[in-house]
């Protein structure tokens, strides 16, 4: 699984131009099952990505995102395995839990 982080590079005005063309792109890649989570920072210096497709798939969607085309963020690719989770979010697990009989 991966966080993405993304950072602001330009002032919020450059931001708000570029919002509606991320927002198009990101509702694309949760339909393509790119993203299972999304959302801003708080304070509102970037956002933040949570991914379960394989890495390439990741890039090349990333690599779309007018955030990125445009040079309106820098982006941060964390990878880590979930390997405890709160009850309800078991869909989030790395490896299924085991069977119980």
């Amino acid at each position: 699984m991966y966080v993405v982080s993304l950072t602001y590079r330009v002032p919020q005005d450059i931001v708000d131009f570029h919002n509606d063309a991320h927002i198009s792109w990101l509702q694309k890649a949760f339909d393509d099952g790119v993203f299972i989570a999304a959302g801003r920072k708080v304070p509102r210096t970037g956002g933040l990505l949570l991914s379960r497709a394989d890495r390439a798939t990741l890039d090349a969607s990333l690599a779309q995102d007018p955030f990125y085309t445009n040079g309106v963020a820098d982006f941060e690719v964390v990878e880590f395995h979930a390997g405890r989770v709160a009850p309800g979010f078991e869909n989030l697990l790395d490896t299924p839990p085991p069977a119980t009989s």
